[in-house]
């Protein structure tokens, strides 16, 4: 398009209608511009189809030297950067195509800086005489080239490597739920747990550069927060009892009551801060979640002050979510290879069981013929119901150690059900069902069970067990008599009858139960059919507190 000059420095557009614009205008716009690109926080440089550099702003030439790099080639001024992807060289590709071009320069770690920087370039040709216009303002009319191309850089370092943190994070937790069954199978639970607390070391070291880490597992039960993992952690804070609640607790306490994360800034500050080691000045405490329940806690600590951001906040939590993860798979395999250990038990049980204890009931018949008749019989049959109980009690300790223990749950049945393990019951029921029950329910809590199917098989027993049985449990009806009738003829040869009477719910034609309370029977000792775990063990615990030898050692206490 042509313009005309005029007298006054006006420059005429005759295709605008007649108005004009003064040089100095223009002159002044370019100025104003300059100075706007000098002030925006990207890098900008104008470069000849060379890859010269024609001119740069202040931010390119701060990120690069802190010098003018004018004259310089793009890439050296740079320091040679990778092109990440496909083109090699996307300013080139700009100047072939004619088109912007977008592309991500990777710089490695120099002396000033101890990470590698990213970059996203953006080229763009230029061929207006507006530029030439505004290159006008500092350089002679000869010097002007048209065809320009000019590159904005962004810094976005911070962004990738966030995004690989992150990647990498999502890694190490796929690698810490990675947990093959024949491999898991293989250990016992401790070196599980061991195996996966070196993993969650080692990727919140490697990963989150963090040194001082300390894992709590919540018991849904108690509240209590019991430690898993601790690493750099002193002894007395490893070891002190947290409960999840938002108070008194510390932060750990007050994460596991809410299910929120707690950035602790400055620990000499917070009064909600617990001092986990000397020195300590910043904390982030986040919950383990699964399935939006808190499962445990994340605590990291730092000697520095504000040591943690919200970004780490977030990796941490993304973190967690993975540990909640390969703890529930954990548990699941730990659960299934049990499961499947007990179910094994089980069986041998169901096969083994009854029929021991029908061996001991014929034992027990004939040596009850023999009494007073044969004593050389009657004591090879005593050895054998000796030999056969031993053979019970060996089957059930195998049983034992086949099937795989978790720590939390031998210490909860230790806790609430010491007092059955190695406690001699005695079942009397003339249905098989109820008998192989029995073997199945109290064996797993370490008693020795044997049964009988009716009032007289019951009293042989008893009569010929060089032990007594620590419970007797009887259905009301047996095939020859009540079972309040056999409470009554255990008490001509016991001092102490420890029974439990079973009734179906409302069957019990002749009052058997009104009857045995009358003659003694405990007020409690009754259990209803189909009866529930919780119910039996209940009732025999009871029986067994109720013994008077256990009567007369608690008093003495």
């Amino acid at each position: 398009m042509k313009t005309d000059q005029t007298a006054s420095g006006k420059v005429g557009l005759p295709s605008s209608g007649g108005w004009e614009i003064d040089v100095a205008d223009i002159r002044l716009a370019g100025i104003a511009s300059l100075e706007i690109l000098n002030r925006l926080p990207e890098g900008v440089a104008v470069l000849s189809p060379s890859k010269a550099i024609v001119w740069s702003n202040l931010c390119f030439n701060r990120w690069f030297g802190g010098v003018d790099r004018v004259g310089q080639d793009f890439y050296s001024a740079l320091g040679h950067p990778e092109v990440q992807g496909s083109s090699p060289c996307p300013v080139q590709a700009c100047i072939d195509h004619h088109q912007n071009t977008i592309a991500t320069l990777k710089r490695e770690p120099s002396e000033t800086s101890a990470k590698p920087a990213y970059y996203q370039l953006n080229a763009v040709c230029i061929s207006e005489p507006e530029l030439a216009r505004t290159q006008e303002v500092h350089q002679e009319p000869s010097s002007v080239d048209a065809s320009r191309i000019v590159v904005t850089l962004r810094d976005i370092t911070d962004e990738v490597l966030q995004e690989q943190k992150l990647a990498a994070i999502h890694q190490a937790g796929a690698k810490l739920t990675d947990l093959k069954p024949e491999e898991i199978f293989a250990m016992d639970v401790e070196q599980r747990i061991d195996l996966l607390k070196d993993n969650i070391r080692h990727y919140t070291q490697d990963l989150l550069n963090i040194e001082v880490i300390e894992i709590r597992l919540l018991e849904q039960s108690t509240g209590n927060l019991i430690p898993l993992l601790s690493v750099g952690i002193d002894q007395a804070a490893a070891d002190r009892r947290l409960m999840a609640s938002p108070s008194d607790n510390g932060v750990t306490g007050w994460v596991a009551a809410n299910a929120m994360s707690y950035l602790c800034k400055d620990t000499l500050t917070d009064p909600m801060y617990l001092e986990a080691f000397k020195g300590a000045r910043s904390s982030l405490t986040v919950p383990i979640l699964l399935h939006e329940a808190v499962i445990g806690t994340i605590n990291v600590e730092s000697p520095k002050l504000a040591a943690f951001s919200e970004s780490d906040q977030q990796f941490l939590e993304i973190f967690a979510r993975d540990v909640a993860v390969s703890l529930n798979t954990l548990e699941l395999l730990v659960a299934q290879r049990t499961n499947a250990a007990q179910q094994s038990c089980d069986a041998i049980h169901s096969a083994v069981s009854l029929p021991l204890d029908d061996l001991l009931l014929d034992a027990v018949f004939l040596m009850e013929k023999y009494i007073g008749h044969d004593p050389e019989s009657v004591a090879r049959l005593r050895s054998v119901l000796s030999k056969a109980r031993s053979i019970k009690k060996s089957i059930q300790s195998i049983g034992q150690s086949l099937v795989p223990h978790d720590p939390a749950t031998n210490h909860e049945l230790s806790l609430h059900h010491a007092k059955l393990a190695g406690r001699r019951i005695l079942v009397v029921d003339a249905d098989e069902s109820v008998r192989n029950d029995a073997h199945a329910l109290l064996e797993r809590y370490g008693c020795v069970v044997e049964t009988a199917q009716s009032g007289d098989q019951a009293v042989a027993m008893v009569r010929s067990s060089d032990e007594k049985y620590d419970v007797i449990i009887t259905d009301i009806k047996l095939p020859d008599y009540s079972g309040y009738q056999l409470m009554l003829r255990l008490q001509k040869i016991l001092d102490h009858v420890p029974i439990a009477l079973m009734t179906g719910f409302g069957y019990d034609p002749g009052h058997s139960i009104v009857k045995a309370r009358q003659a003694g029977l405990h007020r409690k000792a009754i259990l209803y059919k189909p009866f529930h775990l919780d119910q039996l063990l209940g009732v025999t615990e009871l029986l067994i507190e109720e013994r008077p030898e256990t009567l007369g050692a608690s008093s003495e206490r």
